[in-house]
């Protein structure tokens, strides 16, 4: 890897700052209006008490994204007290940095919709500090075969055992999966959503994880 020169990467103080300033535009009064019980179809429609409008892709992308992110961010945990490039330290870091912020802003998005936030890996590993036990055991109950890019319990136990030689490489090709599975569902909100904030999101997403997947593939090569 001596001969590869990592870019500059800005792209995680700008995601941060992005998800900073959705979650001050969308501000403690925004409340959906009725139950959300048909929010679930893409096409049902909701007006928040601003103004905006939200639908039932933007309540999914936000529920999926969470967990999607939030394993991503488990991912980012197994790093610790592994031996790295500096390139690829610095990678996971820009993902934690980025997408912490972005779980903060879907979650508030759903409360303020009076949408469920979705239980995740890490409420199961104390916010992804207490890595003890089998991922699998974590992931217990929560795995999504329909959520492009996720990891299964048993791909997680074997990143979280690979042994040192072994682990940068895995962890940077099953980024790469995961990074594109974020790319397809940020797609989906882009066609299908309606509340821009969300929209917004979903293109910032695209276009980072496109370039951190050009980045990693990189590492490997």
């Amino acid at each position: 890897m001596s001969g590869y020169t990592r870019p500059k990467l800005l792209t995680h103080r700008r995601r941060a700052a992005a998800a900073v300033a959705l979650a001050t535009a969308l501000g403690v009064t925004l409340a959906a209006c009725g139950d959300g019980s048909d929010a679930g179809s893409p096409s049902s429609t909701q007006t928040a008490s601003n103004g905006d409008v939200f639908n039932g892709a933007d309540v999914s992308f936000a529920s999926d994204m969470i967990q999607h992110h939030a394993q991503a961010l488990t991912m980012v945990d197994l790093t610790e007290g592994r031996v790295l490039d500096p390139d690829v330290q610095q990678l996971a870091e820009d993902i934690r940095a980025a997408q912490g912020p972005e779980i903060e802003v879907m979650s508030d998005w759903l409360t303020a919709w009076d949408e469920e936030v979705p239980e995740t890996i890490r409420d199961h590993s104390n916010a992804g500090h207490d890595m003890g036990g089998d991922m699998s055991e974590q992931m217990e109950g929560m795995e999504d075969s329909d959520m492009p890019g996720m990891m299964s319990g048993e791909e997680m136990d074997e990143l979280q055992d690979a042994s040192d030689g072994e682990f940068q490489d895995m962890w940077l090709e099953m980024m790469v999966e995961h990074h594109e599975g974020a790319v397809a569902m940020a797609k989906s909100e882009q066609e299908d959503g309606k509340f821009s904030d969300a929209v917004e999101l979903a293109t910032t997403i695209e276009s980072a994880q496109m370039q951190e997947i050009e980045q990693m593939k990189g590492l490997l090569g």
